[in-house]
This record gives structure tokens, C-alpha cells and sequence, in this order.
């Protein structure tokens, strides 16, 4: 028997799976307590978590501290829970509500879309009391679920979009043709990032030729690596805004 926390063990070994992590985490903190937060977004397959904490929501009244590894959350109104797994664990709709108290937007959008493609999103099911619902709802009425982006760089460019006071383009959407990572239709600007694509020589001319047919019929292509978006996110966004218009060249400037 491994001691993993007070009064829970493991048998044999202590090399636990993510879904035992979890288990273990919920049953230190004892009778009423769910996995939650992030963690429960992680369980449910809305969002990656490499967090080394486990996120877990507990009464009110509750004595328990966060620690080293287990973040402790406490609520004074009653949390949806259901059984998964053999876990104790917050519902889809209360996940996504509790995330959207803390989350940049863009991951609540992101969490949205994969509970709408997991088919775990039902608004019917939302508290409209819970602090996040407003949040929540406003998120998903105002973005197209049926856009995902495709990689962690294009939703690093939406983020960068929302850093820097950009209205948000079209995603993965068809521009005379062809698909584009990113599009003002009203600007005939097309951006794409990450060079998902470009992994060979054709793929590579591909692209050029696809461009220069783009640019011969009035569209701009600017085209961004991971990295730029990433780690040279002002210069990236200086360039979209002058692009867009030049008026529009300093990052934080709000369109009208």
C-alpha cells in the first residue's frame, strides 16, 4: 500500500493514471466534494490540462486548504455533479460555467467548441444563477461553433487578435476557392499561421501559387510562422492592424 494522500492509498505502485489522480484528489477532500475547474474540463475532454494541481470544489464550510497538489475551490450554492468514471464530478454545464468565472475568452470559446463537438453542450441544463452563466451564454451566442480552429497556433492568433484590439476574422473559412486559416472579407485580408501544410517542397509552391492567384484578384495574404505569433505577438499584430488600416497600426488601437 502507497500512501497517496491522508486515509487514500494506492496498491501496488504509485504510478496513477490521470483519471486515479483525479480519484484520489476527490476522495481526500471527502464526502461532497467533485472535480472541478480545469481539472474537470481536462476529465471531460474540453481542455488540456498539464496542470500539477488538481482542481477540486468543496462546501463552504469546509476546513480543507489547497495544497502542493490539490487546489481547493468552495462554493456556498449547490454544484450539478454526476458519477463518471467512479468520480465524482462536476456536470459539462457546470464545468463550462465555472470556467468561464476565471478563462480568457478565447478558452471558454474553446472549451465551448469542443463540448459542442463532444456533444456535451446543452444550455437547457445552465444555471442562469451561476456567476459564470452570463459570461457563458454570451460566449457562445456570439461565436461560430461550427469554426474551429484546427491547432494550438491559430488560437494563439485568435488570443493575439484580442490582446491587440483586432475584430475578430473568419475561421477556416472558403475565400474563391480555397480554404484560409483567417479572413476580413470586408478587407480582403487572408492570414495564415503555423505552416501546417508546408511540411514539402510542392506543398510549399502550392502555397505561393495560391496566393499570387489570391493577391491577382485584390486580397492581401500575410502569412505569420508559429513562432512570430508566439513570441513576436506585438510586431504580428502592428502589421494585421496596418493591413486592416493603416489608422490602425498601434496593437491596443480600437477599430471603430
Amino acid at each position: 500500500m502507497h500512501r497517496i494522500y491522508r486515509g487514500v492509498y494506492a496498491v501496488g505502485h504509485t504510478v496513477l493514471t490521470p483519471n486515479a489522480r483525479y480519484l484520489a484528489a476527490v476522495l481526500a477532500c471527502g464526502p461532497g466534494a467533485a472535480l472541478s475547474h480545469r481539472s474537470a474540463a481536462s476529465f471531460w475532454g474540453l481542455l488540456r490540462s498539464v496542470a500539477a494541481r488538481v482542481d477540486v470544489t468543496v462546501s463552504h464550510t469546509s476546513g480543507l486548504r489547497s495544497t502542493a497538489a490539490i487546489a481547493v475551490h468552495r462554493s456556498r450554492r449547490p454544484i450539478a455533479t454526476t458519477v463518471s468514471e467512479a468520480i465524482t464530478v462536476t456536470t459539462p454545464m457546470q464545468t463550462l460555467a465555472d470556467l468561464a468565472t476565471a478563462l480568457p475568452r478565447r478558452q471558454i470559446e474553446k472549451a465551448a467548441e469542443n463540448a459542442e463537438a463532444l456533444k456535451l453542450l446543452d444550455l437547457r441544463r445552465l444555471d442562469a444563477t451561476h456567476p459564470g452563466a452570463k459570461r457563458l451564454l454570451e460566449v457562445v451566442e456570439s461565436h461560430d461553433l461550427g469554426r474551429f480552429t484546427r491547432s494550438e497556433t491559430e488560437d494563439a492568433f485568435l488570443e493575439l487578435c484580442d490582446r491587440h484590439g483586432i475584430p475578430r476574422p473568419r475561421v477556416n473559412s472558403i475565400v474563391e476557392g480555397f480554404e484560409v486559416d483567417f479572413c476580413w472579407p470586408e478587407d480582403r485580408l487572408i492570414v495564415e499561421t503555423g505552416g501546417r501544410h508546408h511540411a514539402t517542397r510542392a506543398a510549399f509552391e502550392d502555397d505561393r501559387a495560391r496566393d499570387a492567384l489570391l493577391t491577382s484578384i485584390g486580397w492581401r495574404v500575410m502569412r505569420f510562422t508559429t513562432r512570430q505569433v508566439r513570441r513576436a505577438s506585438g510586431e504580428v499584430a502592428a502589421r494585421v492592424l496596418s493591413a486592416r488600416s493603416p489608422s490602425l497600426a498601434t496593437p491596443g488601437s480600437r477599430s471603430p
